[in-house]
This record gives C-alpha cells, sequence and structure tokens, in this order.
C-alpha cells in the first residue's frame, strides 16, 4: 500500500514540478506579480509536506531551502531576480533528480542549497529540516493543516469540494496602511463558488462618516477544493488586522449526506447569533421563522440574509456532489489505454466484416443490427480515442525553458511565443513528436535568429522572435515554428547540394525544392561547428521521425526576414480514414488526409504524354506514379485507370491505380519484423472480408522515383 501511495506521490509530483517550471519562467517575465510568488510557494510547500509523508526525506530537506528563500519573496523582503529564478529552475531539475533517483548531482544539490541560504537576510546556514505535522499543510494528500493545539474544524482532505464558512472583519483603520479590502475579497472569490453578505450595522451616520476607514464586516460562504491553507493563504500578510474566523461546515467528503442541510434557525444558532430561548420563543409565533426574526429585531438582516446563502451554497454543493459521484476523475495507467484502443480497432474490423455480411443478405433484421452495432462501434472508437487526446501545450511549455537556457548560452535575447497550446493529439504522437521539434527550435535559435548586434544593424528589434503554433487541420494538426531571423541561405544549399552530389550544377529547381535539401543526411551550410548545431546531424532525422509519424514537414524562407517549418501530422497513429484502391487485384489504402482528388487515365491520355508519366488536370500538368510498374504487375491494366492526386508537401503527385473502391475506416497494423525493411509500405488493415489491405507509404514511393529519375 504504501508503495502504491509512492507512485502516486512520484506521478503528482512530476505533475507539480512541470507547473513550476511554467510558473517560474512567468514570474522571470513579471518578477512583481505575487499572484505567481504565491503559486512558487504552494507548489514548494507541497512536493515538501508530501515528500516527508512518504518518505522523501531528501526532497523535503532540499525543497524547504528554496520555500523558505520563496517565504520571504511573499513578505517583501527578498526580491525577485534573474538569479533567483535561474537558481529555482535548477532546484526544480535536481528535485526532479532526486524524485526519479537518477543522475543525482549531490555536489550540485549542496551548491543550491547554499546559495538559497545565503539569500536568506542575515541568517547562518540552516540545520536540516525537521518536517512537523503542521508542515503538511500543503499535501498532496491533505491540504489542511493540523495546527497545534486543535485545529478551527476537522479539516477535509485535498480535491474535496468542501464548504466554508469565514466570518471577517477588518480593522478600521486597514486602508491606511494600504491594504484593499475588495482585493482581499476578491483574491478569497477566484477560491471557488461563493457567496458574500456585508454587514452594515457599524456604518455611522454621515456626519460622523470618515472615509478612509472601514465599517464592514463580512460572512462569506465558499466551496473549494483548494484546502483551509488557501483561503489562510489570502490574508497571510493582514493577520494582525483582522478577526477571521473558518468553520468547515460541510467536508465534501461524505457522498451520503442528506441534501437537505440545517434550517435557518439551527444555522443562526450553530453562529452563536441567537440563543436557544430567543429561538424558542420566536418559533412559537405563526410566521415564516426570518420574517420572525427580524420583526422581532433579535437577529439583523444581514445575518438573515447569510444564513439563507449558507444553507443555499451547501445544498447546492451536496446535490453537485451527488451527481456528480459517478463521474470521478480515474488514474489509468498508459498502457490499459493502448490495450483498449488496440481492442477497439479490433472490434471496428469485426464490425465492418459484420456490415459486409449483413449487406450480402436479403436479411432487414440482420442489417438492422449491424447498423446499430456499427453506430455503437463509432462512438466507441471515438470516445476510446479521445481518452489517449493531450494538449500539445503540454509540449509547448517544455520549449519555453529550452528556449532560455539556449538563449543564454548563445548570447541571444529570444522570445519564445506559443498558439494553439489547447489543440489536442494522440499521446503517442505528441511524445514522438518532442525530438524532431527540440532540433528544430535549436536550429532555428542558432541558424535563424541573429546576435544583438547583428539585428540592431539590420534594422531589426534585438529581442529575436519564435512562433510556435498549432492548429487542427481535418484529421490532422498543423504545426508551425516561425522566427524572425536572416533566413536561409538559398546560394550556400544550391552550393552545399552541388557539392555532396546531390544535384547537378545546372539544375533548376524552385525555392521549396531547394530548401528541402538540408533534410539530406550529413548536410549542413554552418562554417562552425559549435555545440548547439553545425555537425550536419538532425535535420535528416527530423524528417525520418516526422515520416515515420505518417506526417509531413517543409519549409519557406525568405533572406533576411525570417523561415517558417510547417509540420503536418496525423490526430492519431491507432485508426485513420483511407482511401481503398486497387492493383493487379491487390488491395491498397492511402491516407484521405493528403488525398486531392481522382480524375480518370485513359490510353489516350497516355499516348499524348509521348511516354512522360504527366497528366492534364484542368490545365495543370500533374506528374503521376504508376503503380502497377512499381509492383511489377504482370496482368494487364485496364482501359481506363484511375488516378489519385495527392498534396505531398505542398507538391501535387498522382499515383495510378486500376480502381478506386471507395472510403475505408483502416485499423493500422504493424507488418512485423519479416517485412520492416520493405520500402513503399507503413502498415497493412484488414478489410471487411478478412483480406489484407497494405497501407502505402506515398511520401517514401514519391522520394524512391524521383531519386531514380535524377
Amino acid at each position: 500500500m504504501l508503495d502504491q501511495q509512492k507512485e502516486i506521490f512520484r506521478e503528482e509530483a512530476a505533475e507539480l514540478l512541470s507547473d513550476l517550471e511554467d510558473s517560474l519562467l512567468e514570474l522571470e517575465e513579471s518578477p512583481e506579480d505575487m499572484d505567481l510568488v504565491a503559486k512558487v510557494f504552494r507548489s514548494m510547500h507541497t512536493i515538501k509536506g508530501s515528500g516527508a509523508m512518504f518518505g522523501f526525506d531528501d526532497i523535503a530537506a532540499f525543497t524547504h531551502e528554496v520555500e523558505t528563500v520563496y517565504d520571504l519573496v511573499r513578505n517583501g523582503e527578498v526580491p525577485v531576480t534573474k538569479e533567483l529564478v535561474s537558481k529555482s529552475l535548477a532546484a526544480r531539475d535536481h528535485i526532479s533528480s532526486l524524485l526519479s533517483g537518477e543522475d543525482i548531482d549531490e555536489a550540485r544539490g549542496e551548491e543550491l542549497v547554499t546559495a538559497f541560504q545565503q539569500m536568506v537576510p542575515g541568517q547562518q546556514p540552516a540545520a536540516p529540516v525537521e518536517t512537523a505535522p503542521e508542515d503538511l499543510g500543503y499535501g498532496l494528500f491533505d491540504d489542511a493543516p493540523v495546527e497545534p493545539p486543535a485545529p478551527v474544524a476537522e479539516a477535509p482532505s485535498a480535491n474535496a469540494d468542501a464548504t466554508y464558512r469565514i466570518s471577517l472583519k477588518l480593522d478600521r483603520h486597514i486602508i491606511n496602511t494600504g491594504t484593499r479590502p475588495d482585493g482581499l475579497l476578491r483574491e478569497l472569490a477566484e477560491l471557488g463558488p461563493h457567496q458574500m453578505v456585508a454587514h452594515t450595522g457599524d456604518i455611522p451616520s454621515l456626519d460622523q462618516l470618515a472615509p478612509e476607514e472601514c465599517y464592514l464586516h463580512w460572512d462569506i460562504i465558499l466551496t473549494t477544493d483548494q484546502g483551509l491553507n488557501a483561503i489562510k493563504d489570502v490574508f497571510i500578510f493582514v493577520e494582525d488586522d483582522i478577526e477571521l474566523k473558518i468553520d468547515v461546515i460541510d467536508d465534501g467528503e461524505d457522498p451520503d449526506a442528506d441534501v437537505d442541510y440545517m434550517r435557518i434557525g439551527e444555522i443562526l444558532l450553530a453562529r452563536g447569533d441567537i440563543t436557544q430561548q430567543e429561538l424558542d420563543e420566536i418559533l412559537g409565533q405563526n410566521k415564516p421563522i426570518g420574517q420572525k426574526l427580524i420583526d422581532s429585531n433579535v437577529v439583523p438582516q444581514e445575518k438573515i440574509e447569510s444564513a439563507l446563502k449558507e444553507q443555499e451554497m451547501v445544498r447546492a454543493a451536496r446535490t453537485q456532489r451527488k451527481a456528480q459521484e459517478t463521474a470521478t476523475s480515474v488514474r489509468v495507467p498508459a498502457e490499459r489505454l493502448d490495450y483498449l484502443v488496440d481492442m477497439v480497432g479490433e472490434l471496428v474490423t469485426v464490425q465492418a466484416r459484420l456490415s459486409q455480411a449483413a449487406g450480402m443478405r436479403e436479411d432487414s433484421e440482420l442489417v438492422a443490427i449491424a447498423e446499430e452495432v456499427e453506430r455503437l462501434t463509432a462512438e466507441l472508437r471515438d470516445n476510446s480515442l479521445s481518452m489517449r487526446m493531450l494538449p500539445i501545450g503540454t509540449t509547448f511549455s517544455k520549449f519555453k525553458r529550452l528556449v532560455r537556457d539556449l538563449s543564454n548560452e548563445l548570447g541571444k535575447d529570444i522570445e519564445l511565443k506559443t498558439s494553439g497550446a489547447e489543440t489536442e493529439l494522440d499521446k503517442t504522437v505528441i511524445e514522438k513528436l518532442n525530438d524532431p521539434m527540440v532540433h528544430l527550435i535549436r536550429n532555428s535559435l542558432d541558424h535563424g535568429i541573429e546576435a544583438p548586434d547583428v539585428r540592431a544593424a539590420a534594422g531589426k528589434q534585438a529581442t529575436g522572435t519564435v512562433l510556435l503554433t498549432a492548429a487542427h487541420s481535418g484529421d490532422s494538426v498543423e504545426i508551425t515554428i516561425q522566427d524572425d531571423g536572416k533566413g536561409l541561405d538559398r546560394d550556400a544549399i544550391f552550393e552545399k547540394g552541388v557539392e555532396k552530389g546531390l544535384i547537378s550544377a545546372d539544375a533548376k529547381l524552385s525555392d521549396t525544392e531547394i530548401y528541402n535539401l538540408i533534410f539530406a543526411p550529413g548536410f549542413s551550410t554552418a562554417k562552425v561547428v559549435s555545440n548547439v548545431s553545425g555537425r550536419g546531424v538532425g535535420m535528416d532525422v527530423v524528417k525520418r521521425s516526422i515520416d515515420s509519424l505518417r506526417g509531413s514537414i517543409s519549409i519557406d524562407s525568405q533572406q533576411g526576414v525570417g523561415s517558417t517549418i510547417s509540420i503536418r501530422i496525423p490526430l492519431t497513429l491507432a485508426i485513420v480514414e483511407s482511401l481503398l484502391v486497387s492493383v493487379d487485384n491487390e488491395s491498397y489504402a492511402l491516407p484521405l488526409s493528403i488525398v486531392e482528388e481522382c480524375v480518370e487515365l485513359t490510353r489516350q491520355d497516355i499516348a499524348n504524354a509521348h511516354g512522360r508519366h504527366l497528366v492534364n488536370v484542368r490545365d495543370q500538368i500533374v506528374p503521376y506514379i504508376p503503380l502497377r510498374q512499381e509492383f511489377e504487375a504482370i496482368s494487364e491494366p485496364p482501359d481506363v485507370e484511375q488516378v489519385v492526386i495527392t498534396n505531398l508537401n505542398g507538391n501535387r503527385v498522382g499515383f495510378v491505380v486500376d480502381q478506386v473502391v471507395g472510403q475505408h475506416q483502416s485499423v493500422i497494423k504493424t507488418l512485423g519484423r519479416m517485412c520492416k525493411d520493405v520500402k513503399g509500405l507503413s502498415g497493412a488493415t484488414i478489410l471487411g472480408d478478412g483480406t489484407v489491405a497494405l497501407i502505402l507509404d506515398v511520401n517514401h514511393l514519391a522520394k524512391k522515383v524521383e531519386q531514380e529519375a535524377a
């Protein structure tokens, strides 16, 4: 059980460290943002408290030193500097290594501890932290602290939507200290659904009212999953100037709790606003209790209103909790999701066989059943695939740190901007996309963005910009990396291509074709080899990685203005929409996302081309690849063949087939070890009749034909 809890801690701590890195990078840009400071402090406090709870004492002791400094930052005693952020990012990396147990640099850890201790004004290096029970206040498993000698109320566990009754009375002269009451209330409101009632009974008459004094006090009913400490943190800077009472009136942990809450009289009695004797006397009158209390002047109207708000909030919270009782989130290992998608893929194949079999029989009942199974299978497929979808922002956020560290190393001032971080992509695709993206961004920073003095001489801003965007495009995602650097040197790339024997000196190539030469193995125009790039290793790997994802990559550049690299990736690698075709009585599938149209190819069209593989499509010449020739078919072709026109890296290329069968939902299967070296095929799928259709790797086929022609 303890091992399981430790594993849960590792998973949640890893998420916290990811959020911490994002917060620190934002804090570097906005050092005066105290909300970010508080967020960093809470992350550190959570990791420290939970680490100590589950035996990660080294993490707790190290994190304590960082937390101490950020506590002083919260109090205004230590400023946020670039050095502090840099040390904090290094501390975040050290905590990550302690968490994984790999690549632990103990000397680096001691160096960081000393550095943080020296940031504490007038303090000697502290002894190792002894984590007391109250330090667990921000823990992953218990948000609320255990305060000596006893808590106000038993604190609910983390992630529970608990409801709190908060009584807040500010010192009358608090505004003179620079504190704005509305700011405190606004920060409190951000924690969750709430109701606030202001008590106005202490406001004097107009001739005695001092505009700089605060006469109001408030009752707040707040439902939040942030825990008791998050509420106390709102008032951490003014705790000596306020009267604060916080009671847990619904811990959010009892799914069987009655939706009905205490009556108005019971609430007032529990608050101490009325005595039992006064309540009994009022209940004897034949009026609604709220009206009775107001009429008798036993309780001010604001207190009645506050009790009604409390009753309303607790009832609403309990009702919502009952409705969501069966809809709580569950952590599921990725392997189980992968297995589920595999099984759904098998189900899609069986469903296709059922539909085909039903269509061959004149049985209306069987057809109806097949149609219902098809509908349910489609819904199950969409839902199972959506479970593996993650926002691509999870990858984008990692690149902010990469750009920060690399720009410092290169002595450049570079800003990373992102757009479309909410765009969702299959988890497997995101994981495989990480390394190619790192290569591309590193190249943009090293080769693309100029040094500040060079940019200034060219009339540009000293700060370079890399724009990272993502957007859905049909069943694919379009990702672009755009920089405002010097752009690609067309002539230098052409000369290097001639030198390496990739092209002839008299070749007439478009800009796109020349730029695509940089994807050749070992190709580099860098005159100096640096730690970042210049060895000619990387861009060919990028191309192969994108191709393995059944994606495409293209480059557009303007010298002196900048470059744009566009990547198009399918949403998922498991099930794709494809176009089914036949060649020599064999079935093949092409990804539907790249297909533009299908046209006929007659014997006369072939004769008019005089032996060249070209077809005229609405006055536009399109080259084509005869698949019969590529696959060495021995049978006679039909009199009228079909040309499937595709878009490959911005170029239109046709593939000649015997017949276009139609759209097909392909469950992708690997070809196995015996066929892993077969070029031009990316997988296989099973058709409704049980036969196998091979999925064509159209990018590789086009590249192979192009090389043979050259």
